[in-house]
């Protein structure tokens, strides 16, 4: 879950400045299982099932490019599940699959690789690999885990900085938060392949620049334990990221933002790329019933910070692979 700076993740404007992104990993997970197969077929459950004799024959791109990376070329069964819709829901879903599945497969093979490289590897697969027009903060945010801020650097290395916040005011930033689905899913690719174009105008790029700069804002008022600021550069993110594109937002989106602070929250986002998904509101506790009874026909989802990333568990001969 982002709070401010994304969109500053995308190759079209860290290439020649750094961008910058606060995120937290939350506590809704995605499970991805490996199990050795008694013969040297591949069989993979997700929404679909494919069973194939060769990596190649794999439809699933997520999966056939980690399978490639790897080296592993069958006697293997895959099978994933979510704690939350799995695409095109703003959580990072997709990241945290390859980034789970990676992992996997690694610990399957018996390689001790750091989560650098796991994060490294998902955004090549992702992005090089299988042409997503995403940014890289999806995929670090699910390898190293807890509230942090990730800086994007032209060279293509990534910045990872924790964020030396209190324990009382990471409960208070918990116990503000109230989030609630939508109710509908959307392709991030197509509005993250439309900001990537118009990234390059000049007035794009210094919307870009002082988002990036909200972030490292955003992460001293953290630190500092200023709840005040915090909701200011929310506030000021937000506005800056509808002003991107027409797309990142519409006219349902806006009315439950506007009825959320209307009815007590501070500040509030969209979370993701734009136009569905989760929305996300900091509100005093005491204003929460009131926004959840003035957005009652939205479900609400509890998102909580989580302070780990992708971890292994075993079981018996599987090997699980959560990443949040």
């Amino acid at each position: 879950m982002s709070y401010v700076g994304g969109g500053t993740d995308i190759k079209a404007f860290y290439e020649n400045e750094p961008g910058a992104v606060i995120s937290t990993s939350i506590s809704k997970y995605m499970y991805v299982s490996i199990h050795e197969k008694f013969d040297e077929g591949i069989r993979i459950a997700y929404s679909n099932v494919e069973e194939v004799s060769s990596v190649e024959a794999i439809k699933h791109p997520l999966v056939r490019e980690c399978l490639k990376l790897t080296g592993i070329a069958g006697g293997l069964e895959i099978t994933s599940t979510a704690d939350i819709p799995g695409k095109g829901t703003g959580l990072g879903s997709s990241s945290s699959y390859t980034v789970g599945l990676l992992n996997a497969l690694y610990e399957f093979r018996k390689y001790k690789i750091d989560r650098y490289k796991i994060a490294s590897d998902a955004c090549d697969i992702e992005i090089n690999k299988c042409s997503e027009p995403i940014g890289k903060q999806d995929q670090f945010a699910a390898a190293f885990g807890g509230l942090k801020m990730y800086e994007f650097m032209p060279d293509e290395s990534v910045k990872i900085s924790d964020i030396n916040c209190s324990d009382s005011f990471k409960n208070t930033l918990n116990e503000s938060n109230i989030s609630f689905y939508l109710g509908s899913t959307r392709s991030a690719s197509k509005i993250l392949e439309y900001q990537t174009k118009i990234s390059s105008n000049r007035d794009k790029k210094l919307i870009l620049r002082r988002m990036a700069n909200i972030a490292r804002e955003f992460k001293a008022a953290i630190e500092e334990s200023n709840f005040d600021i915090v909701v200011e550069l929310m506030n000021e993110n937000w506005a800056l990221k509808k002003s991107m594109t027409s797309k990142i937002s519409n006219s349902f989106i806006d009315d439950v933002y506007e009825t959320g602070i209307s009815a007590g929250a501070n500040a509030g986002k969209l979370l993701g790329a734009g136009a569905g998904g989760f929305v996300t509101f900091i509100a005093p506790k005491k204003s929460h019933n009131h926004i959840r009874n003035a957005l009652i026909k939205l479900k609400e989802v509890d998102l909580k910070m989580e302070n780990d990333g992708t971890k292994i568990i075993y079981n018996s001969n599987d090997i699980k692979a959560h990443s949040n």
